[in-house]
């Protein structure tokens, strides 16, 4: 078994700047640490930063006068905000700029009069704040190619959309494509919305794909990013599997595979692939080699001034 481990994978940069937040807050903030959602998803970082004395809530509500509230790298509605600053809280946006970006973008489309679509899943925290930068009703979500045709648009405003950060390209593709064709002076986003680390996993994981019998991804059920690139193997043939850590993997999931590619998610770090590289080399005797073709990811994103 010949096993090809997928460049690139696991963290992104605005994985990587959301830890070092709440790393830093830890040992420089005076006051306890909050933290209102998963700062990522992926268990076993949360249980790694909770370690360090980071508490997890899911609602502002929960964190008691005086601490620090630190907001996951999904970003968050601007009411989340308001709480925080009424009650007082030491607020630490911990959310990816990219994800800014995005939020950025609906504002100056609504400044400006358009009819703002989002194209995302429901439920998702990225979407869900997203929605909450305008008020309730200022921005319609299209989760499918069927939404667009029952979509209400006041037809005297001009038209835009904006997309999650962690969608599959093709599917996102798709919808784009069938709201141009409803809608043909619907505008584009300034750049693309779906971020670089979530296209260049896509990308690689799809190239292996096409040659592999099994295609494993690291990542948590949670994890949108993970779930796409599971999907996007199975768009060309292979057998995906997303597992959250070497614990889930079945063995019988490899019977008879030659090739087997190996990915993870933006939000996985590399010791749960290494995990699952063992199992192989120990469980299988596989030879195991990094992607030649593949590139490493060079993006950086600072921290906020308070904590550099």
């Amino acid at each position: 078994m010949k096993v090809v481990l997928a460049h690139p994978r696991g963290f992104c940069a605005g994985v990587v700047r959301a830890i070092d937040i709440v790393k830093q807050a830890s040992e420089k903030v005076d006051r306890p640490i909050y933290v209102r959602h998963e700062i990522v998803h992926n268990a076993h970082v949360v249980n790694e930063l909770r370690d360090m004395g980071a508490t997890f809530v899911e609602d502002v509500s929960d964190i008691p006068d005086g601490a620090a509230a630190i907001f996951s790298a999904h970003g968050v509605a601007k009411s989340v905000v308001s709480e925080a600053e009424e009650r007082g809280l030491h607020s630490i946006d911990a959310t990816c700029p990219l994800v800014t970006k995005v939020h950025r973008q609906v504002h100056r489309l609504n400044r400006l009069g358009y009819e703002i679509l989002l194209i995302g899943h429901a439920g998702h925290p990225e979407v869900d704040g997203t929605m909450g930068q305008l008020e309730s009703g200022r921005i319609k979500l299209v989760e499918t190619v069927q939404d667009v045709s029952s979509l209400e648009v006041d037809t005297d405003r001009p038209l835009a959309y904006a997309t999650q950060t962690t969608l599959s390209i093709s599917d996102t593709e798709a919808i784009v494509q069938a709201l141009r064709a409803r809608f043909p002076h619907i505008e584009d986003p300034p750049t693309d919305d779906i971020c670089y680390a979530t296209t260049d996993r896509q990308i690689s994981i799809r190239r292996l794909a096409e040659t592999s019998d099994v295609v494993i991804v690291v990542g948590a059920a949670n994890s949108s990013n993970s779930n796409r690139l599971a999907e996007v193997a199975s768009s060309v043939g292979a057998r995906a599997h997303r597992i959250a850590s070497v614990a889930e993997l079945d063995d019988a999931w490899l019977a008879g595979a030659d090739n087997v590619a190996l990915t993870a998610g933006a939000s996985v770090p590399e010791e749960l692939v290494q995990g699952v590289v063992d199992h192989l080399v120990t469980k299988f005797g596989a030879e195991v080699v990094e992607d030649p073709v593949g590139e490493p990811e060079h993006v950086r994103f600072p921290l906020p001034l308070e904590l550099r």
